[in-house]
């Protein structure tokens, strides 16, 4: 059902062109400085934030934005050497995505199409082909997907890995041999200088999943993890120690970052919990319908077995939340279906709706939902009506919705986590960009010297066109959000180092690409 895609604003014929980037003051000799800190030889490590990684994939155009690329143009001013990236000149028509022995492996680029309401891959095919290897080092070495163990990991970049899932298809296209690990091809290039943000996939992977993985404090043995599952701090600490140690170990200074609270991103803030109007539900007779053959006689069982919040009845006049499952809820499949059964439902149709609403609830305030919700609300379910539309009269998975107790989870390892950062950096006298205020700054709002003011939202059309910061995945920057890392670092770098480096103006950068048809 489309109309509940319309949580997306149509998209507005405005494109954005592509500046060469600008200094916030003139550059000159006189002017600059590097301070402390020798930018001869600058590395980065991390994942897909480092790598330049937006609207869902790694693309051509999109690369040349990644932060540590426009860091390196500032060291340049005051001595930095070159900086080089792995290439994606294999990515001939700028779709992004990439290919596996010639079968598509990962998506291509999320663009608007004017002619939509929302975010759409953009029509092509990928041309960049995993198994074209480079075996070759570069001074960026975000790595999209890695954990903080991974940086660690022989064979990550393995190209035979690919077949059991334990290699990274990106390292791969670059690592120097098939046993290297990521840290080892960044200390091969002997950095004077390095950044190092890692560690939000340590929890934000499974956050992206719905909270569908497992949190493995207390496993110390990250082969066992799954994809989607939130690192043991045992784990995170003895790696993340292991990368600072040796990324310091010849006297190179550098900047870490720490990780973001990333339920306040817009892939999890977008998303509405009670955007089913009675239009989009299909006017007040179907409300009324449904609340009289379904939810009324489902809220009335509960009720009696006092749990009967877990349903609301749905309003005319304002917006209803969606319908989801809690595992967290007991389950009270076998109670459901014995009142229908009792109350002369027929055996078959109480059993159904005793599976279905046995551990569903409406959706409140404190739920967020995976910025994909949005296209599959009000889609066919499995079943017959009334219980086919997902997210109405059929709950939406666990993998949609991050419910409090996940989200607990998230807040609880991310706060350890950026502990251990803070503990560990402290100790070799590091320069910290703490991300995670940051983040809380523009959740509510931050206005930057470029005089725009700016927040963690997600594109609205004209509403907010000059104002987001993030790219139509709702997680990674757009070329303007890397500008904007770009400066808390070179902040961080002036004053921890003595440095006096430029800052870039973020709104000479561009924003999110618009096409007037795909």
């Amino acid at each position: 059902m489309k109309k509940y895609q319309s949580i997306f604003l149509a998209a507005f014929a405005f494109s954005f062109v592509a500046c060469e980037p600008e200094f916030e003051n003139p550059v000159t000799n006189e002017s600059y400085s590097r301070g402390e800190a020798d930018f001869t030889t600058y590395v980065a490590l991390g994942n897909s934030l480092t790598a330049g990684y937006m609207d869902g994939t790694m693309y051509r155009s999109g690369q040349q934005y990644s932060f540590p690329n426009l860091l390196a143009k500032q060291f340049a001013v005051v001595g930095g050497g070159s900086f080089t990236q792995p290439s994606f000149n294999d990515d001939v028509n700028d779709v992004g995505g990439l290919l596996f022995m010639g079968q598509p492996a990962a998506a291509t680029r999320l663009i608007l199409n004017m002619s939509t309401s929302g975010p759409e891959n953009l029509t092509g095919t990928p041309t960049i082909e995993i198994s074209d290897l480079q075996a070759k080092a570069y001074n960026n070495m975000g790595v999209p997907g890695a954990k903080s163990f991974h940086l660690l990991a022989s064979g990550y970049g393995n190209l035979a890995n690919m077949a059991t899932g334990t290699a990274n298809p990106y390292f791969v296209r670059h690592a120097t041999s098939p046993n290297t690990t990521v840290l080892s091809d960044a200390m091969s290039l002997n950095p004077t200088f390095f950044t190092n943000w890692i560690g939000a996939n340590d929890v934000l992977a499974y956050a992206l999943s719905g909270g569908t993985g497992e949190n493995q404090e207390g496993n110390t043995d990250p082969s066992t993890y799954s994809s989607n599952d939130i690192t043991d701090p045992q784990v995170f600490e003895a790696a993340y120690k292991t990368i600072i140690n040796t990324l310091t170990s010849n006297g190179a200074k550098g900047v870490v970052a720490t990780i973001p609270d990333i339920t306040s991103i817009p892939h999890f803030t977008t998303v509405p919990y009670n955007p089913l109007t009675a239009e989009a539900l299909g006017g007040e007779a179907v409300v009324t319908q449904l609340n009289t053959s379904l939810l009324d006689p489902i809220k009335q069982i509960l009720t009696a077995i006092g749990e009967g919040d877990r349903i609301q009845l749905y309003s005319t006049t304002s917006g209803n939340p969606l319908l989801i499952t809690d595992e967290t809820l007991t389950d009270v499949s076998a109670t459901l279906t014995a009142a229908l059964i009792a109350n002369n439902y027929p055996a078959e149709t109480a059993a159904v709706l005793g599976q279905v609403f046995g551990r569903a609830r409406h959706a409140t305030r404190s739920d967020l939902f995976v910025l994909g919700t949005s296209g599959i609300i009000g889609t066919a379910s499995a079943l017959p009506s009334p219980l086919d539309k997902l997210g109405v009269t059929f709950p939406l998975e666990d993998k949609y919705v991050l419910i409090p107790s996940e989200q607990q989870q998230i807040k609880t390892a991310t706060d350890k986590f950026n502990d251990i950062i803070w503990s560990v950096s402290g100790s070799k006298k590091l320069a910290i960009a703490d991300m995670n205020a940051i983040m809380r700054y523009l959740t509510t709002g931050i206005r930057l010297s470029d005089g725009q003011w700016y927040t963690a939202d997600y594109f609205k059309g004209t509403e907010n066109m000059n104002k987001v910061l993030f790219s139509l995945d709702g997680v990674h920057p757009n070329p303007r959000g890397y500008a904007f890392v770009a400066n808390e670092i070179v902040k961080v770098i002036n004053e921890h180092y003595k440095s006096n480096l430029p800052l870039l103006v973020p709104g000479n950068y561009p924003g999110v690409t618009i096409k007037a048809s795909n």
